[in-house]
């Protein structure tokens, strides 16, 4: 079982487990950051094979979203018992407000240490996983820093630094299809 996988059985109702396995999803199949996926809302659907986000110093970027991510946000708002349209956010804690960011980082926190993993495990490194596993298959660097939202390509060559090693440790502990 993957990290997204454990958070998700382990919320406390089945909603919750549904939103939070689609945030996971998301911040490592479209490498998002958290306040990223935190910003979209009901304007954003339906998901389509891209997404539009907005990220740091409000820099647009279009992000591919894999079938896997888009099923799990259906799903989400299948189960979802707030309404998310128009300006309403997407993701929703248990009263159905705003979901707060560091929910997002204890579920993760707590499904780490069910799973005996590294603290280096957070939702952002899902984001590192996203960017070292799109340049081990081939992708250029300029494509990777359009992807990330990068303002410069030298904080994206950081990821030309993993081993394959390392690579393949992270890919067997965080990525959903492990």
């Amino acid at each position: 079982m993957g990290l997204a996988e454990n958070a998700a059985e382990s919320a406390s109702e089945p909603w919750i487990g549904a939103r939070d396995l689609a945030i996971l999803l998301l911040l490592y199949g479209a490498g998002l950051r958290v306040a990223e996926a935190m910003s979209l809302t009901g304007r954003d659907l339906p998901i389509a094979s891209t997404l539009r986000v907005t990220g740091k110093r409000a820099k647009m970027r279009v992000v591919p979203v894999v079938p896997a991510v888009r099923e799990a946000i259906e799903e989400y708002l299948r189960q979802c018992p707030y309404p998310v349209s128009g300006d309403l956010p997407l993701f929703v804690g248990a009263r159905g407000r705003p979901l707060n960011p560091d929910l997002v980082r204890r579920a993760v926190a707590a499904a780490r240490k069910r799973l005996g993993l590294p603290d280096t495990l957070t939702p952002h490194a899902l984001r590192h996983s996203f960017a070292t596993h799109l340049l081990a298959r081939g992708a250029d660097l300029r494509s990777l820093q359009e992807l990330l939202g990068h303002a410069s390509l030298s904080s994206t060559q950081i990821y030309t630094a993993v081993d394959a090693a390392r690579l393949l440790d992270v890919y067997r502990h965080a990525h959903p299809r492990a």
